[in-house]
């Protein structure tokens, strides 16, 4: 998932908590919205901390660093102002015992997500990264041992 990704589906999920939270629904009726908002968050989240320190193949084909830097401050900023809103919100509807409520969910969501997908995907970059450099010390090895080989013809050892 990329940074885009996570915020339309923030954004798609905060106009519905936005809109249930106006018609007056109850917390527990916004699980799904506030579920959908809190993944897109943590994935952001994660996907924030994953560019501090790229995989070196994400680094070498990817675009430059300060055109990503860039998208992830931007996308942080309307990630922030969302969040403070849903804060705001809840918070003033149902009191500040219903955000610490949303925030121990969200704490318990963004483990459980950090132990399965996140850790998924690190095993992922990291089969990535062990099959291109697998790929190139193959490459390099057939290489060296064509050179020498046309060397030793040239020379008439073989």
């Amino acid at each position: 998932m990329d940074p885009i990704s996570c915020v339309m589906m923030a954004s798609g999920a905060f106009k519905a908590l936005k809109g249930a939270i106006g018609a007056g629904k109850d917390l527990q009726e916004m699980t799904g919205q506030l579920a959908t908002w809190g993944k897109a968050f943590s994935d952001f989240t994660n996907l924030e901390e994953r560019q501090k320190n790229p995989p070196w193949w994400q680094k070498t084909f990817k675009g430059s660093d300060e055109e990503t830097a860039i998208e992830i401050f931007a996308n942080k900023k309307k990630m922030e102002q969302m969040r403070e809103e849903i804060k705001d919100h809840i918070s003033w509807n149902y009191g500040p015992a219903a955000w610490k409520e949303v925030l121990a969910i969200e704490a318990q969501m963004r483990k459980r997500r950090k132990e399965e997908l996140y850790r998924k995907q690190e095993m992922i970059d990291n089969a990535i990264n062990f099959t291109i450099g697998f790929l190139a010390f193959a490459t390099g090895g057939i290489i060296l041992i064509a050179i020498f080989y046309y060397i030793g013809k040239i020379q008439g050892r073989w």
